[in-house]
């Protein structure tokens, strides 16, 4: 081999095609100049080229999932979907935590709007809603740059929605599914509907007129301001055995049913491309474990409740999305529609021990909860100046829903005989309504400029706007009983007792039993403008830096509402603030096939609608209730980033970084008993936290043609990995001051609530993820065995106060072992699929517990289950 030396214009036209092609492929080289022809050379050796990868093309610390990585695992949902992604978790089934920071400290995007989110808790949406079959892909971006919101402490999740394809084409792909702890077993359950399994109400739900007229009139419903007469109706008027009746019924087997199809037309001036995706999914499970509440005693951990519990869930959810682009050369024009409607039916009951009551007691539960999701987004591209100058804008409307009628829950205790009385002052119907509206459109315009032949800079503006408003409602209804219950009523089955009949002045009356003080009501509304700046230049040959700010002027308020004209006041909760969000990243190919990133930057994350609204909610996933706290401020966070990158291969890599982040003033959760064994999670801003970590993710294909074996030398073998490790404390001293609910904005000592040194909630310490598979394209088939782990981690805070907190709730997800196997084949004529899919295997549970030494207290523990599924598609 000879090596030569080059002169710097040499060195940048040699490097063109490795750093730039598309500029290359997009220009005429020019005429060589006579000086820098040196000699005629065999090889050529410079230090960085061109690495076809998405990773290598971003400015930034990202990692992509395609619709191929999606499919390869099987997963149905976004949120399943992103658990393989590097430092992601999945939290209540629903909610991603990147780098061990909670959903709140991310966005989520979709197409580049952000969303509202159906969630009483939460503002980020829930992943769960957007099956995998809408998805064309996702980009997860863990270090910020200004042309995204915000709102990133952990990273920004763009979903991208399918595009039209270039060639016609028509699938149908049914399915079912079974799950050992459930399917084919007799479960708790309740009548409902005839439409439920359509995912609609058939009305039997509605809120009847006798009960809406007393809502309008904004009065307590009770004997001060409603005669008998009026109340007997509006008792009379509830629906009572399809709703409260609990019964065993043998759970079928799950099923779905999509269908997608598209196309693309040459129109002479443009080609026009029209997708739709359409599913039907009916799932059950079923759960049986335990609820314990800790208290101590003599230093001891011990169960002050001690309940075994059972419940029967069934989700219905339908989905639809229709894209319609219209594209030339230089333009594109998009106009998506997505629309989600998720139910879910579940009856509850648990019994046990409880110390309050002084004996056994049951609980008896029904839920019905209803999450609708639209989305409509009008959106352009353009290249201007022979793609010189490049113009993009988007406009988004989106609406959630959530709709929770009959919540109810009726209470038994245990008469002197052992059988099970009804405790009527334990009984509760609940109503909730909660409507999410946002508005958002943006702009942004970038103009490449040619610094060499083998360089350029890319400078970019944009500007955006949001307008999220939120409303939500709760009221709760009981019977009372005044002259008391006979001995036959308080043992007769529940439809009977809360019948017609005995629903009058005399025997039953029912009042209101919201608790006016929370602010049964509520109104939010956040509103942000910015605009921001950046440019991407490659400074010196194969160094890259990115560097821009991001200014942003937003107004969030939450203002309570005196649903019951009681006189109470409210005080509106109203946090308004400017920042000025800088970031860069410098990027650095500094030998073949590598290069090194370095980031840094300033980004924020605010509290949520429901954690500044003291409104109460029990949360039916633990049985634990919320309550806001109107004190909380915006967390800030400092950003930093190192990661080096190896691509030895188109499609496969190595990967390992490190990051830390330091947080002023970050929410965390807290639990607090408000009275014996009965408690209440509440929100606060601890005052400093530090989080940093590495994460290490590679992917390769190998094969082995001198094998011998038909079986292992026809296939294209995969091995994928990664695995993160994060450590995070927060930082309270003696002199730190908390504001709470409970404080009425006083504030207190912090080592009250915080304990100096804890992790942050939510962030476990290990993530690891690999997947094991081959593909045989002479067979058309593909496999993969997929394990996810994740370690323990904080789920709230323990009950009490200072010393004499109990610890923490701690949750392990465990580990999680899959086996996807698909293969296509020819039957009839007809193109077919066939997907086959085997979930947990290891028989993983969920378990919730609190430890001190060695008593342990089982919060929440139940079977999971293993499940198998299969589907078949056909393609026309």
């Amino acid at each position: 081999m000879k090596k030569i030396s080059l002169s710097l214009s040499g060195l940048l036209l040699a490097t063109t095609a490795m750093i730039a092609p598309g500029l290359a492929a997009a220009q005429t080289a020019p005429a060589q100049d006579p000086r820098d022809e040196v000699a005629t050379v065999e090889e050529i050796v410079v230090l960085g080229r061109f690495i076809p990868e998405p990773l290598r093309e971003t400015s930034e610390v990202a990692a992509f999932l395609t619709a191929e990585d999606i499919q390869r695992t099987g997963d149905s949902t976004a949120a399943e979907a992103l658990t393989r992604v590097t430092g992601l978790t999945i939290v209540e089934d629903r909610f991603i935590y990147v780098r061990g920071l909670g959903e709140r400290y991310s966005s989520a995007l979709l197409n580049g709007s952000p969303l509202p989110s159906p969630e009483p808790l939460q503002r980020v949406v829930p992943l769960d809603l957007f099956p995998s079959n809408i998805l064309g892909g996702v980009t997860v971006q863990k270090t910020y740059s200004p042309n995204y919101p915000g709102e990133f402490g952990g990273g920004v999740i763009d979903l991208q929605t399918v595009d039209a394809p270039n060639e016609p084409f028509f699938n149908v792909q049914g399915g079912i599914g079974y799950n050992s702890e459930t399917t084919g077993r007799d479960n708790l359950t309740y009548y409902g509907g005839q439409s439920d399994w359509t995912g609609f109400d058939s009305g039997v739900r509605d809120v009847p007129g006798p009960l809406a007229l007393a809502f309008a009139r904004g009065r307590q419903i009770g004997q001060a301001n409603f005669t008998d007469r009026e109340l007997q109706l509006i008792g009379q008027s509830l629906v009572n055995a399809p709703l409260r009746l609990l019964q065993f019924d043998e759970s079928p087997v799950n099923w779905g049913l999509d269908v997608e199809g598209g196309f693309s037309h040459d129109t002479g001036v443009g080609t026009l491309g029209v997708i739709a995706v359409a599913g039907y999914s009916n799932s059950w499970s079923a759960r049986e474990g335990f609820q314990e509440a800790a208290l101590l005693d003599g230093g001891a951990l011990e169960a002050g409740t001690a309940y075994a519990f059972a419940s029967g869930q069934n989700d219905v959810q339908l989905n639809a999305l229709t894209s319609i682009a219209f594209s030339t050369l230089d333009h594109e024009v998009k106009w998506t529609n997505f629309f989600v409607r998720s139910t879910t039916k579940e009856a509850r009951s648990r019994q046990g021990f409880n110390l309050a009551f002084g004996g056994e007691v049951r609980q008896d539960f029904t839920e019905y909860f209803v999450r609708q999701l639209f989305s409509t987004q009008l959106a352009g591209e353009h290249s201007f100046l022979d793609g010189a100058l490049d113009v993009s804008w988007r406009g988004s409307y989106a609406v959630s829903e959530r709709d929770a009628p009959y919540e109810t829950q009726f209470g038994y205790g245990q008469a002197a005989d052992g059988a099970f009385i009804h405790d009527i002052d334990t009984n509760l119907i609940s109503f909730s309504e909660l409507n999410d509206e946002l508005y958002s459109a943006g702009a942004d315009v970038s103009y490449t400029l040619p610094l060499s032949d083998a360089r350029d800079a890319v400078f970019s503006a944009g500007v955006a706007w949001l307008d999220n408003t939120r409303d939500s409602v709760r009221r709760d209804l009981s019977f009372v009983a005044p002259n008391g219950l006979s001995d036959s009523q308080v043992r007769s089955r529940v439809d009977f007792l809360f019948s017609d009949f005995n629903i009058n002045p005399n025997t039953l009356v029912i009042r209101e039993a919201t608790n006016a003080a929370s602010a049964p009501a509520y109104e939010g509304e956040l509103t942000v403008n910015a605009a921001y700046v950046q440019a991407d230049v490659e400074v010196i040959p194969l160094v890259r830096v990115s560097a821009g700010v991001r200014y942003e002027d937003a107004e969030q308020r939450v203002i309570p509402i005196d649903l019951l004209n009681t006189g109470l006041l409210f005080t509106p909760t109203s946090i308004e603030e400017q920042y000025w969000l800088p970031a860069a990243t410098l990027t650095w190919n500094f030998a073949e096939d590598l290069q090194l990133r370095l980031g840094a930057s300033r980004t924020i994350g605010r509290p949520q609608f429901r954690e500044l609204a003291p409104q109460a909610y029990t949360d039916p996933e633990t049985d634990r209730r919320f309550i806001g706290n109107p004190y909380l401020v915006d967390t800030e966070l400092t950003n930093y980033d190192a990661r080096v990158e190896w691509y030895f291969e188109r499609g496969q890599y190595l990967t390992a970084g490190v990051f830390y982040k330091e947080l002023e003033n970050p929410v965390e959760a807290t639990i607090n008993e408000v009275a014996l064994l009965e408690y209440q999670q509440t929100f606060l801003n601890a005052p400093q936290a530090t989080l940093m970590g590495f994460e290490i993710d590679g992917k390769t294909y190998f094969d082995f043609p001198e094998a011998g074996l038909p079986f292992i030398a026809d296939k294209r073998w995969l091995i994928q990995a990664n695995y993160t490790f994060t450590d995070s404390e927060i930082q309270v001293d003696a002199a730190d001051r908390v504001l709470t609910l409970g404080g009425q904005g006083i504030g207190e000592p912090a080592n009250f609530y915080l304990t100096d040194g804890a992790r942050l909630q939510g962030q476990s310490e290990h993530v690891a993820n690999l997947q094991l598979g081959w593909e045989d394209d002479n067979a058309r088939s593909q496999a993969t065995l997929i394990v996810n782990y994740v370690s323990d981690r904080i789920t709230a805070r323990g009950p009490g106060l200072g010393g004499n907190r109990l610890p923490d709730f701690i949750q392990e997800p465990g580990v999680f072992l899959d086996l996807v196997y698909r293969k296509d084949f020819t039957a009839m004529g007809r193109d077919l699929g066939m997907a086959l899919e085997l979930r947990n295997l290891l028989g993983t549970e969920f378990d919730e517990f609190q430890e001190l030494g060695d008593d342990k207290i089982r919060v929440n523990q139940y079977d999971l289950g293993s499940s198998l599924s299969v589907s078949l598609t056909a393609r026309f």
